[in-house]
């Protein structure tokens, strides 16, 4: 990664109880880095040399950090390089959409070895548990290395009340049920639950246009849309899990009547739903994800449409997120290819004023993410890794660069 690029390096904590925190601080430095010495740790995480040789033994030790051989640097004994293991740990991700799963598998490194879609016939508990149970042990079979975890994702919110959700965009069902326990007993491992919008921007701030951010937001196009926080380089999620919800959001006052029992919602306007209605209207066949982006190099009438309307929109949204809350930059990720997510940044009317409109900006207001239009599911499976790697105490600031 460019030194410049790189994110602020987290500082480790010397009292021995902050090692888990000190262990974290070191894989995250190091995953970063590609390759390290021992010195070269002490000098990013202020530890003590005695603290890192014994945490990289620790971590040696435990296969999730591998000594690679000496590096050359000058005069005497060229000290030993280490990197993170591939090989010394893999998650399981599983996104659980409207129409269909897709399973994950990454390495220690974040490397993606296994990929899986199987469409779903149907998507209460009683059809989509077994069939998960059976692809997460598929999933586990395909690589050797021993699982951290299950991360799953869907598409939220979770367990509200007063507010009626069963629509198009969500999954019916699951409402009333603990999720995460009926997951865990269907697989006989321990999951990580999250909503969709939330584990795309964790997968973008371990693997894409985020990695070297500490706040951003994400809009995230599912079925529906969502938003997705990372603050302080982690993520945001509300006091039960729901934050984000921008889908509910009126765009539009005494607009389009939406299933949360409210008009003019963003989801009715910008989603892949209101595209597909669009077709509808129009006495067409709803394409597949994988035919829009022919249709939109053809000029497609009806995706021209709904590009236009929902870049006006989404224009609105992203100056309401830069004042309430400050981001560095709002990413667009999800179920469209890049060529359609880079027509919704490119048609955008002019952004309005906002906080974010300053002059010496580091990134664009907005800007389209890396990962993907499977970045949910890779961010399932990067959810068990989020927790060993990511530092969750202080940072130091980047440092001055030199032109």
């Amino acid at each position: 990664m460019n030194e410049k690029t790189r994110a602020p390096s987290a500082i480790g904590n010397n009292p021995e109880r902050n090692r888990e925190h000190n262990r974290r601080v070191v894989l995250d430095l190091v995953r970063q880095h590609g390759m390290l010495g021992r010195m070269e740790i002490a000098r990013h995480t202020h530890l003590t040399a005695q603290a890192v040789a014994n945490i990289v033994d620790d971590l040696v030790g435990e296969n999730l950090l591998m000594a690679t051989g000496r590096r050359r640097t000058g005069r005497g004994q060229p000290p030993i390089q280490f990197a993170v293991n591939p090989e010394g740990a893999a998650t399981v991700g599983v996104e659980i959409a409207t129409d269909q799963m897709v399973v994950t598998v990454l390495d220690l490194t974040g490397v993606l070895r296994y990929k899986r879609i199987v469409p779903l016939n149907g998507t209460t508990p009683e059809r989509t548990l077994p069939v998960f149970a059976l692809e997460v042990e598929r999933a586990r079979r395909s690589v050797e290395a021993p699982l951290l975890g299950v991360g799953v994702v869907m598409p939220g919110p979770f367990g509200i009340e007063g507010m009626s959700f069963v629509g198009p965009t969500t999954l019916p069902g699951w409402n009333g049920i603990d999720v995460k326990a009926a997951l865990e007993t269907a697989c006989g491992i321990d999951v990580t639950l999250e909503n969709d919008a939330a584990a795309a921007a964790v997968a973008e701030r371990l693997f894409g246009a985020g990695h070297a951010t500490q706040h951003f937001c994400m809009l995230y196009f599912g079925t529906g849309i969502g938003l997705g926080m990372i603050q302080d380089g982690a993520p945001y999620r509300g006091a039960f899990g729901n934050a984000g919800e921008i889908g509910h959001v009126p765009v539009v006052p005494s607009g389009r009547p939406c299933p949360c029992g409210q008009h003019g919602c963003l989801e009715r306007y910008a989603s892949l739903h209101a595209l597909h209605e669009r077709f509808d209207a129009c006495d067409r066949e709803r394409p597949q994800i994988s035919e829009i982006e022919s249709l939109f190099k053809n000029e497609d009438p009806v995706v021209e449409a709904w590009i236009a309307e929902a870049a006006a929109h989404l224009s609105t949204v992203i100056g309401l997120l830069e004042n309430i809350f400050d981001p560095e930059t709002i990413i667009l990720s999800g179920a469209f290819s890049d060529a359609v997510m880079d027509a919704l940044i490119v048609r955008m009317p002019a952004l309005p004023p906002s906080v974010a409109a300053r002059s010496n900006r580091a990134q664009p207001r907005v800007m389209r993410g890396q990962t993907g239009q499977y970045t949910a599911a890779l961010g399932a499976a990067a959810l068990p890794l989020f927790e060993i790697l990511t530092p969750k105490l202080e940072t130091l600031p980047p440092a001055r660069q030199v032109a």
